[in-house]
């Protein structure tokens, strides 16, 4: 049996044991907005049980897949449709089925294999209340690796780092009777995966892959395609007046105010883990991947991670991490006339791994921040973050202390055995034990420095 896995929850008392020795974190930690729940998530049962493979069989009308494919290369709209869903034997009819994702959409075509597709499927969208062990959506993720080793690790370590994380297991996955493939499958950030991390009220907001953290007014209607709110009744405004405190106070008030507004120690944990499993593609990356969770009875911030597969250094159709194809070699033909940087307005979800403008100064890959790589972007709140002294040391304490907790514990390399034993016991016709242990080496090199 599998060692029950923490899953915490990202709290700034839980930060600042973990940051101890630094005088900075009691500063910022006590003036905090944000106290979310102080237990613990235990790993995942039922549907979320990481020791087994799990079966998930689609049944989808395949004329419906292909104007849902249509819409979406027209407009970019992500549609659903129904489908019948069976997991694990168990079988539910008119579940929800639509795209998801952004960069792993890129040049999705009308012969797309749909068993290769990114999907998220919820249980109840045309059925009040239909679940499977309490969860109603599940994310079928895609990965550049065969294994998906890479995000199964980096949210078991996020997790152990006391950061709110999400469940994963691996599945045999098919959509319309084809072959199954070897499938990563995370909870959804919704209201299920919200009380499991947090006590009390909030509302949680996801900063879209084509938006910034700009300040546009105090009209909800101008924050639409910039943010998504996920939870919680309809309400913007605790979010509009962040990003007005985020884009206009002035360094004085933004340095000494921050901590009523965020959870400064957490954030700080956040930077140091990004950058710690090499994830390119987080808040200030191209995808500009990150959640916020506003605590109403505190009413301050944390911001919670999101999206790990490229984790360990991977990247979008091979290379980093993880090779792919019969020479294992990455790809040579990429475009090398890209322009520096991601102007406010351009696409972000550009492949992770091509060349473009180095990130900022300061930010990940050049201090405070995630990992290191190139076409990233901006973020208001990263730089604003790192210009200040005491946060930018908090974070290097908080990287010290997460190598020293993640890495040299040995606590690393004990989960990869056990995702990399999952996989070679029990999917063996969807992966050879080669491949699993080719890149299980990649990450545990990583791991290794």
């Amino acid at each position: 049996m599998r060692p029950v896995r923490p899953r915490l929850v990202a709290l700034a008392t839980a930060a600042t044991l973990a940051l101890g020795g630094c005088a900075a974190v009691s500063d910022t930690s006590d003036t905090s907005g944000v106290a979310p729940a102080t237990r613990q998530v235990a790993d995942g049962e039922g549907v979320w049980d990481a020791d087994t493979v799990h079966d998930i069989a689609v049944e989808v009308d395949e004329d419906a897949v292909a104007a849902m494919v249509d819409t979406y290369q027209e407009t970019g709209e992500k549609q659903w449709i129904e489908a019948t869903v069976t997991i694990d034997g168990e079988t539910f009819e008119r579940a929800g089925l639509r795209l998801k994702g952004n960069s792993s959409l890129r040049g999705v075509s009308d012969d797309a294999e749909p068993t290769d597709l990114p999907w998220l499927v919820r249980l109840d969208e045309y059925v009040d209340g239909q679940s499977l062990d309490g969860s109603s959506e599940l994310i079928v993720r895609s990965n550049s690796s065969e294994t998906a080793l890479n995000e199964a690790v980096a949210l078991d370590l996020l997790a152990e780092a006391g950061l709110a994380s999400e469940h994963a297991v691996a599945s045999s996955f098919s959509v319309n009777g084809a072959d199954p493939r070897l499938r990563l499958v995370v909870q959804n950030l919704d209201e299920d995966w919200e009380a499991e991390n947090f006590a009390g009220d909030g509302l949680l907001y996801k900063a879209e892959a084509g938006g910034d953290w700009s300040y546009r007014g105090d009209d909800p209607d101008s924050y639409t395609d910039v943010f998504d709110q996920e939870t919680g009744d309809d309400d913007l405004t605790p979010l509009i007046d962040f990003l007005d405190f985020l884009n206009n106070s002035s360094d004085e008030e933004f340095a000494a105010e921050l901590p009523d507004h965020l959870d400064v120690a957490s954030f700080a944990r956040y930077l140091a883990f990004e950058e710690l499993v090499d994830n390119f593609d987080d808040i200030d990356g191209p995808g500009n991947n990150s959640y916020l969770r506003y605590d109403a009875d505190t009413g301050g911030f944390t911001v919670v991670a999101w999206d790990h597969n490229l984790a360990f250094g991977g990247a979008p159709g091979g290379g980093g991490g993880f090779p792919r194809g019969g020479d294992g070699e990455r790809p040579t033909d990429l475009p090398t006339d890209l322009p520096s940087g991601m102007p406010s307005g351009m696409p972000t979800d550009m492949p992770s791994g091509m060349p473009g403008g180095e990130r900022p100064e300061g930010g990940p890959g050049g201090g405070p921040g995630g990992g290191g790589g190139m076409g990233g972007r901006s973020n208001v709140l990263v730089e604003r973050f790192a210009a200040v002294e005491e946060w930018a040391d908090l974070v290097d304490q908080a990287k010290a202390d997460l190598t020293a907790e993640l890495y040299d514990s040995g606590y690393a390399e004990e989960v990869l055995d056990r995702w990399a034993g999952v996989l070679t016991e029990q999917a063996g016709d969807l992966v050879d034990a080669d491949t699993v242990q080719e890149e299980a080496d990649a990450i545990r090199s990583s791991i290794a420095g």
